[in-house]
């Protein structure tokens, strides 16, 4: 059982991981100051998520034994995390677009983890809720002043969705590990608000002025540990230290 909930708390907490080292590679380089920093905010608000996880997952786990082992020491095929969060930084819109698609997400989950049967996940969820609830505002807020904005912001952040709709699906897929810990009480059965999240980011995008994308294709893979090509890019820069400076600590 100890194996099973390490490997659940890996799903949640991967996704946090690789989205935030994507929003932490913006860092300098957003369109104003005012949007850098709250990327970055953002960013850090998801690791700081990721580090309770991983705290907790240490915990179970018999051969890595700390978060930053669990963080910086696995291979590729070890991250559980949806092919949606490892997508670019194409341009902002693109990084818009990613956040608002698994913001929805995030906060429906994080409020359907409070009611886990695992206590410090519910202890996680319930310090996390008022972090992911802001994240799903910026975003929400961004998709309709992009939408609703000029003709070019129109044009681009509607391309953005249009892309990663086809990594969305993908966050509903229950796999063996989770019907596991949903049997137990202690995961979220994320197939209940499956249509609750596109019915909100379907008003959302009216709102916007934006089509919701028709397309029923789909990719998946990131949550059996099958990524798509930028996952070795980023673990290559997030590995770096670890890897070259073994067991460096601050």
């Amino acid at each position: 059982m100890k194996q099973d909930l390490y490997t659940y708390i890996l799903g949640i907490a991967d996704n946090n991981l690789i989205l935030g080292q994507r929003l932490g590679e913006l860092c300098g380089h957003g369109p104003s100051l005012e949007t850098d920093i709250a990327c970055t905010n953002i960013s850090l608000d998801l690791l700081g998520q990721v580090r309770s996880y991983y705290q907790y997952a240490a915990q179970l786990n018999e051969r890595l034994t700390s978060e930053d082992q669990i963080a910086f020491m696995r291979t590729e095929r070890e991250y559980l995390n949806v092919l949606l969060v490892e997508q670019p930084n194409t341009n902002f819109a693109y990084t818009i677009a990613r956040q608002f698609l698994y913001d929805i997400f995030h906060k429906l989950f994080i409020q359907n983890l409070q009611n886990s049967t695992d206590q410090t996940l519910v202890a996680i969820a319930n310090k996390a809720i008022k972090e992911v609830s802001y994240h799903q505002r910026f975003s929400s807020d961004w998709i309709v002043r992009l939408g609703d904005g000029t003709d070019e912001s129109h044009e681009k952040i509607q391309t953005a969705i249009d892309d990663l709709w086809t990594y969305t699906n993908e966050l509903f897929q229950l796999t063996p590990n989770d019907e596991q810990m949903i049997k137990a009480g202690k995961g979220v059965n994320t197939a209940l608000f499956k249509d609750t999240y596109y019915a909100q980011i379907n008003s959302i995008l009216n709102e916007a002025t934006l089509a919701t994308p028709q397309s029923k294709w789909f990719q998946k893979g990131g949550k059996e540990g099958i990524h798509t090509e930028h996952m070795g890019y980023i673990l290559s820069d997030l590995q770096y230290m670890q890897r070259t400076y073994p067991n460096m600590e601050w």
